[in-house]
């Protein structure tokens, strides 16, 4: 059996990864310089394939539909991890944007998923906080949300109790001693061994963290998804206020956060919840998605020794629970690249 593995990367999938191989009874190191682009730590907290979910991925929304049902039993044995089971709204401000949510609704009724069609009265029935120029979208009670930030310290806490050992450093498959190495770093993959080099790339999103303050109205209860004018916005509720994003820029390693990102993604989150032009701008911030080809992660042998586990691009959190297993399972098996 194999007894040294070191995992390279210490997002939600790395941690994830280092969590279950521990658990199995191997020694693991993480490898991770606390890097605050990271996709995990600059992320809404969203766990939906089925808004997320578009013709030609439907085997992306097997996969993460997969992911999600194993979610409540893994956010249980974390502790608190602040994961909503509200549902998701998909809203949209006029007539276009309306039928690229039918045309979703239509695509998912076609797969035998759940989306319901609602008016834009309804939907404030359901939020009051949305507003009038909201006109109506798809209710999908069965998505879930999680607070990022405390998923992370709940996992890091989750690999301690296993004795996984941490090394707050950058690290390359070549430079470390283990039976095996997981690559798990994300958007920073692609450098880390050649077959990820062509795969692997980074796209830059950008979010901005609100806090409510006395006399504002509350926070939406379910995660909103909307359309303004083209553009995509999401808001995440969380305990103290709410996640706004995210933009998405093929841009490389740009760290900026850009005026128009800001811009954009708070006037976009206004014309949908008015009520947050009460609320405190806490944070913004930059960071990436390890995106791939097809949009599907690389989750497999690259060579006797290595492991990937990355290419998650917006689903990282989601796809944490299966993809732990997949690695598990790989290790136990063993394979060919």
């Amino acid at each position: 059996m194999v007894q040294r593995v070191t995992v390279l990367g210490g997002g939600v999938i790395g941690l994830s990864t280092a969590w279950r191989v521990a658990a199995s009874g191997r020694a693991v190191t993480v490898f991770d310089d606390g890097c605050r682009t990271a996709g995990s730590w600059v992320a809404g907290g969203m766990l939906a394939p089925v808004t997320e979910s578009w013709p030609g991925e439907e085997e992306l929304l097997d996969l993460g539909s997969r992911s999600l049902a194993r979610w409540p039993a893994f956010a249980a044995e974390l502790g608190d991890v602040g994961l909503r089971t509200e549902g998701t709204l998909a809203v949209a401000l006029d007539s276009a944007d309306l039928g690229v949510l039918d045309q979703l609704a239509g695509h998912l009724r076609g797969l035998g998923r759940e989306a319901d069609r609602v008016t834009g009265r309804e939907l404030r029935a359901l939020e009051p906080g949305l507003g009038p120029r909201v006109r109506g979208g798809l209710s999908v009670p069965g998505d879930l949300a999680v607070d990022n930030r405390r998923l992370l310290s709940a996992l890091r806490k989750a690999c301690a109790a296993h004795d996984v050992r941490f090394e707050p450093r950058r690290a390359t498959p070549s430079t470390v001693d283990a039976d095996v190495v997981v690559i798990a770093a994300g958007a920073w993959s692609g450098a880390l061994h050649p077959a990820l080099a062509p795969v692997i790339r980074p796209v830059k999103g950008e979010i901005v963290r609100l806090a409510g303050r006395r006399g504002a109205l509350p926070p939406p209860t379910r995660t909103i998804r909307a359309h303004v004018e083209g553009r995509a916005v999401y808001l995440v509720p969380k305990d103290d206020g709410l996640v706004v994003g995210a933009t998405q820029y093929e841009s490389g390693f740009d760290e900026a956060v850009t005026v128009g990102g800001v811009r954009d993604l708070l006037g976009d989150a206004e014309a949908v919840l008015p009520g947050i032009a009460e609320y405190e701008l806490v944070e913004s911030a930059a960071g990436f998605r390890a995106g791939s080809p097809d949009n599907l992660p690389v989750i497999g042998w690259l060579e006797p020794g290595v492991l990937a586990a990355t290419g998650h691009h917006r689903n990282g959190l989601l796809l944490a629970p299966i993809t732990a297993e997949k690695v598990l399972t790989l290790l136990r098996e063993g394979g060919t690249p």
